[in-house]
């Protein structure tokens, strides 16, 4: 019986794929993706206790508190408990939020997405992502090389592999966390987003690029040969992904009719 579902469930996860809604599926690791989900969840299951603390009724368990990062949405159904690399918990409900309201000032901006900076703007603005701090950094390079050492299966490997886990969190914690603030204040400042679709690990896999050497004195600094421009680099290509996109939204859009035109009003739908 378990394994005509497990079938069953490989054989959905890969008509998910070939559909495109999807990624490729992958074997369960230990480790990774640990956790549960439960559904059909009532109102009365979930309870507030202070201000940011409340807790959870899980079947055969009983009450599991957990801290509030955020208010729990009204009228979820569901909700999933994981445990990460460095060995924490998390819970999360399944709840669609509220999309961010466009400012509707038609501005327009380009992204050019790097390695050296992270995004710049069109607007001449340079957005580096966080990480660890240099302390950590060596650190971190401190327990790979003990766990090097670490014989396999022994208790002080274990232990060094979750510290090292803990710090690789913290580092994804604080680049997730850059990530989100950064899109939302795009979001809440822009109304058309124009991003350039990068390869960003083929492009630090070979970081030689296809740039003209010549035009390109430096990593950020270009001067264009024909007419003598000087800007940087990162800000130059971003303003020529804005011009490309509004390039593309006009010609998709077609010729414009001079007059008034009688017809009825429609919504303008933007991908940001």
């Amino acid at each position: 019986m378990v394994q005509q579902q497990a079938l069953r469930d490989f054989a959905q996860a890969m008509a998910n794929y070939f559909a495109g809604t999807h990624g490729r599926p992958t074997w369960r690791k230990a480790g990774r993706h640990e956790g549960f989900r439960i559904v059909a969840v009532k109102p009365e299951c979930v309870r507030r206790l202070g201000r940011h603390t409340a807790e959870v009724r899980v079947p055969r368990a009983g009450w599991m508190r957990f801290r509030l990062s955020r208010p729990v949405p009204d009228g979820v159904k569901s909700y999933r408990v994981t445990e990460d690399r460095a060995g924490r918990w998390h819970l999360a409900f399944a709840a669609v939020p509220d999309p961010v309201p466009a400012p509707g000032n038609g501005a327009t901006v380009g992204v050019d997405r790097g390695v050296a900076v992270a995004a710049a703007l069109s607007t001449g603005e340079l957005l580096t992502m966080t990480g660890l701090r240099p302390p950590e950094a060596r650190r971190l390079r401190r327990l790979q090389r003990r766990l090097a050492r670490c014989r396999r299966g022994s208790r002080r490997r274990h232990r060094v592999k979750a510290a090292v886990g803990r710090m690789h969190a913290r580092e994804a914690d604080r680049r997730k966390d850059w990530v989100e603030k950064t899109s939302t204040d795009l979001a809440r400042r822009f109304d058309t987003i124009a991003l350039e679709a990068l390869n960003i690990r083929a492009m630090t896999a070979s970081a030689r690029g296809t740039v003209d050497r010549e035009a390109r004195e430096s990593q950020a600094v270009f001067r264009c040969r024909a007419c003598g421009h000087t800007g940087n680099a990162d800000v130059n290509a971003a303003r020529n992904i804005r011009t490309a996109a509004g390039r593309a939204v006009a010609a998709r859009e077609g010729p414009r009719v001079a007059g008034p035109v009688h017809r009825e009003s429609q919504r303008d739908r933007l991908s940001v």
